[in-house]
């Protein structure tokens, strides 16, 4: 009765978040369940740019017989290019960016997130993925950027009538 107990927590923690994102692959990585899930992550602001996310999924049997049963690893890998004309809509435009996904990574404090932030001087667009945890931040990221020289960009009137902010 404990292991069901334990193995509902773990499934309730793995269903939290990733709502934003669809499963482009899953990639078995050994013979207890462990899994590198590969999510196409869409910017809800900014079309025409897809962003491919990599993370580790910790099997049942793998939770079970080695505990920490509510947590998966804070690695996490990224790439972005441009998959069409790019349009942006409302986005924040100071350093800090905003974040434009989040997923569940334990029962309750890890998230992966991944924040967006708009490098005016070299016109490019920098996604960064990272663990965000209540306590003891994981230093665990990956970037990519969509440089947009040769690339088709607007801004979207209904946020910009000016066109590009300078």
């Amino acid at each position: 009765m404990k292991r069901l107990i334990m193995a509902g927590f773990a499934a309730i923690g793995l269903m939290a978040g990733g709502a934003q994102a669809e499963e482009a692959g899953k990639i078995g990585v050994d013979w207890v369940g462990n899994d590198i899930v590969i999510e196409a992550v869409h910017d809800r602001e900014v079309s025409g740019i897809t962003c491919h996310l990599a993370y580790f999924d910790r099997g049942m049997i793998d939770r079970l017989t080695k505990g920490n049963w509510f947590e998966d690893p804070s690695n996490s890998s990224i790439a972005c290019r441009a998959t069409g004309p790019i349009v942006i809509g409302d986005i924040e435009l100071d350093q800090d960016g905003e974040e434009v996904f989040k997923h569940g990574r334990s029962f309750l404090w890890k998230k992966l997130v991944v924040n967006r932030i708009f490098d005016r001087e070299n016109n490019t667009m920098i996604y960064l993925s990272h663990s965000r945890q209540v306590t003891d931040g994981s230093a665990k990221m990956a970037i990519s950027t969509v440089p947009f020289y040769g690339v088709e960009v607007s801004w979207d009137p209904e946020f910009w009538p000016d066109g590009a902010p300078e």
